[in-house]
């Protein structure tokens, strides 16, 4: 079993899909990767060496935020907007949608389960 940025990569598929189970890395980061390490994109992980494991963990720490740095990064930007108060910020204070979606309708995955209020029913 290979082990990149502190995650278990499954074994018996192919090296550009198992990568983007890494948190950072999607499809083209995938690919990127390949090609800057000089491995085939189709082959399997399972067939790699220890050597090309290694040069893959190389290439990802020398180039590319992923796992616990880039959610700690990702909290800290939204606390920092938190922090200054600007609309954005008051948004995820709030547990609203931040991107300008409508909330008198929908956003029920943002806001939670619906929440009853007396005496509405007429």
């Amino acid at each position: 079993m290979a082990r990149i940025a502190g995650v278990n990569i499954p074994t018996h598929k192919q090296v550009q899909i198992a990568l983007t189970y890494i948190h950072g890395i999607g499809r083209e980061s995938a690919i990127k990767i390949c090609e800057g390490t000089g491995i085939d994109v189709t082959r399997r992980v399972n067939e790699l060496s220890d050597a090309d494991v290694l040069k893959i963990r190389e290439f990802i720490d020398a180039n590319l935020m992923v796992e616990g740095d880039l959610r700690r990064d990702t909290q800290m930007n939204v606390k920092r907007l938190m922090d200054l108060g600007c609309y954005r910020g008051i948004r995820h204070r709030r547990k609203l949608p931040v991107r300008g979606q409508r909330t008198h309708t929908n956003a029920r995955t943002r806001k939670g389960k619906a929440k009853a209020i007396a005496g509405k029913k007429k």
